[in-house]
């Protein structure tokens, strides 16, 4: 007999658990190189960029086999436009996955202040915008958005760490690539917050290239009756 299917409420929690982890190894990740890197902010960010690709990489590891390891809201939505939620109502559960990261974000970001004794609830004054910031972002994200949909099978993991790693350098925007992960970091006055009033930009710049990756993935989609040589 095949193995059973997750249930609903284990990819919820798998997608909550996974976004927690994120968010926790990037505030915290932030707020310990920041401390340890003595004001030399490229090694602060490099220090940031490891631990992040590492954790990211191990969550989708353990994860993904559960829920497909989203972790954002725009990349289940991109799953669910191609029908990718497997379940009975999968509108219904993408709504689900996405308050269950947004969720996750949250306890993530406080988690990390909790570990470094910082104050629980808090907002960041980091501002964050710009042209160049929001072009960023949408690279960002349609080059994540790409990455998952073109990644050979059981590749996904280590391309999807690689690529938010290096985005991490090559973009102005430091590659938030996630709404969730501009909610976690909003509520985190650290080296990896973003202000409040900046978040709605990153997440429209976002949302604009979670639909470029999506159309750009499409025109390597072999047309039906397509014949390869």
């Amino acid at each position: 007999m095949p193995p059973a299917k997750p249930r609903l409420v284990q990819q919820l929690l798998a997608e909550c658990l996974g976004t927690a982890g994120l968010l926790c190894a990037v505030v915290g990740s932030g707020v310990m190189a920041e401390r340890l890197a003595g004001g030399n902010l490229a090694v602060a960010l490099l220090a940031n960029t490891l631990a992040t690709v590492w954790a990211l990489y191990v969550l989708i590891e353990l994860l993904g086999p559960v829920s497909g390891a989203h972790f954002n809201p725009l990349v289940t939505l991109v799953m669910w436009s191609k029908g990718q939620l497997a379940h009975t109502l999968p509108a219904r559960a993408a709504l689900f996955f996405i308050v269950f990261q947004l969720l996750g974000a949250v306890l993530g970001a406080w988690l990390a202040h909790a570990m470094f004794d910082l104050p629980l609830l808090q907002t960041s004054t980091k501002l964050r915008t710009g042209t160049g910031q929001w072009i960023a972002e949408a690279v960002a994200m349609a080059g994540l958005i790409l990455v998952i949909l073109r990644a050979p099978a059981g590749k996904a993991s280590a391309l999807v760490a690689c690529y938010i790693g290096a985005a991490y350098w090559f973009t102005a925007s430091t590659s938030f690539a996630n709404p969730a992960a501009v909610l976690g970091r909003s509520l985190s006055d650290t080296f990896s917050g973003i202000a409040p009033a900046s978040a709605p930009g990153f997440v429209l710049a976002q949302c604009v290239g979670a639909l470029l990756g999506l159309g750009v993935a499409r025109l390597f989609e072999p047309s039906s009756g397509e014949i390869h040589v």
